[in-house]
């Protein structure tokens, strides 16, 4: 039975920044249970790298929500607009990726969403249906849909035309292609983030001219990162790969602050309304609240078991309790073999050991106090070690390596 429409809102607002127009999203579910023909939702994903992080799956999982509430969802993979390239947030013109790049990172797209959406209820459509067979004539048709003025309120060719960068032509046809979609689809709702809205307000723009009733935008947040501060991205090492090892995840979601936790659990859980609310409380300090330890490890195992397995979730645990809270060294720690009989400096050691980047970065490591030698944390940067017999080294929370000099 469907629920609501209040319940159905409740869970839809859940997490978003903006629902627009929110009095129109709420007839159209009226109107949706009155005739049991259920909403179209629709999210675009350009392929542009070949691996997501949960960031990535923000908008995944409110599509999950949409689904489980009985609406068709609609993952749309950007073939298309993935060759154009989405300016968003650029402030110069992005290198658009060949047809074979777009085709590969796709097939890896499909198979890391079904770890959250169901197959069996999900469209996966391709924009490049209805755009490859348009002609010259129909691309010129659509762009006189929209005035160059209009395209330059968008903030992001704001800034670049009066910071006099370059603007290429093809990059104005992005948003058109985008709300395109959403008229060759008819959807009822578009999700997209929040650097996404001019996007989304084109489509319901192009659909009106079409005579479509327009569609509702909803906006979802864009995560942070592991640090709490900085958007999640791969490039600032603040991320959760969903393809990393069950360890990795687990261990990352147990690194992050009890604040930041509530907001994983708003935006990544599948836990309902009363127990989010549950958790928000223990992080206030309520004494009807959730022990946020608990809640920590519950998230945790709830993410290594969505992209894994609900084993490897309880595998992940049981290693993290062994590794962090009875603080013994993990049984399967990289062995590194080390040559020559001359006293190695800390850092290149760490450096050689593949444990950091760099010797600078060894050396900031452990003036924060995040290095240990055989279990005893360093202090001095400047220490020269002695070839001889083995040490296990540990750099961070996760890092670890055998050292064994020959």
């Amino acid at each position: 039975m469907m629920k609501s429409v209040q319940e159905q809102m409740a869970v839809i607002r859940r997490g978003a920044v903006e629902i627009l127009v929110e009095v129109e999203l709420e007839a159209k579910i009226t109107e949706s249970l009155k005739t049991g023909v259920p909403l179209k939702i629709k999210a675009g994903f350009d392929p542009t790298a070949p691996d997501l992080h949960v960031g990535h799956t923000v908008l995944i999982q409110k599509l999950k929500q949409f689904q489980e509430l009985g609406h068709e969802v609609n993952f749309l993979i950007g073939d298309f607009t993935g060759m154009i390239g989405d300016p968003t947030g650029k402030n110069e013109t992005r290198k658009p990726l060949t047809r074979e790049q777009v085709l590969q990172n796709a097939q890896t797209y499909k198979e890391q969403v079904f770890k959250i959406l169901d197959p069996a209820k999900t469209k996966v459509v391709f924009n490049s249906e209805w755009m490859g067979p348009m002609n010259a004539a129909g691309l010129i048709s659509l762009a006189a849909r929209y005035t160059v003025a209009r395209m330059l309120e968008r903030d992001d060719f704001h800034k670049r035309f009066t910071g006099q960068q370059p603007i290429a032509i093809h990059e104005f046809l992005y948003p058109l292609v985008q709300g395109y979609d959403s008229v060759a689809l008819k959807s009822d709702v578009e999700l997209g983030g929040t650097d996404q809205k001019f996007n989304l307000l084109v489509g319901r723009e192009l659909q009106k001219q079409e005579g479509q009733r327009p569609q509702s935008v909803l906006t979802m947040p864009l995560l942070e990162g592991l640090d709490g501060v900085n958007k999640m991205s791969k490039s600032l090492g603040n991320y959760i790969g969903i393809t990393e090892p069950p360890k990795e995840i687990y261990g990352k979601v147990m690194s992050i602050s009890d604040e930041l936790m509530v907001r994983y659990y708003e935006l990544l859980s599948d836990v309902d309304l009363a127990t989010f609310d549950k958790v928000k409380k223990g992080v206030a300090g309520e004494p009807d609240g959730a022990h946020p330890m608990e809640s920590k490890k519950a998230l945790a195992r709830e993410l290594v078991a969505r992209f894994h397995s609900q084993q490897d979730a309880l595998q992940a645990e049981e290693d993290f309790i062994q590794q962090f809270k009875q603080k013994e060294i993990p049984d399967d720690i990289p062995l590194v073999r080390m040559q020559g009989d001359a006293p190695v400096w800390i850092c290149r050691l760490l450096t050689d050991a593949g444990l950091v980047k760099s010797n600078g970065e060894g050396r900031r490591l452990i003036q924060q106090g995040g290095v240990k030698l055989d279990g005893e944390k360093l202090d001095n940067a400047d220490l020269e070690v002695q070839p001889s017999g083995e040490l296990v080294v540990q750099a961070g929370k996760r890092r670890f390596a055998k050292i064994i000099f020959n």
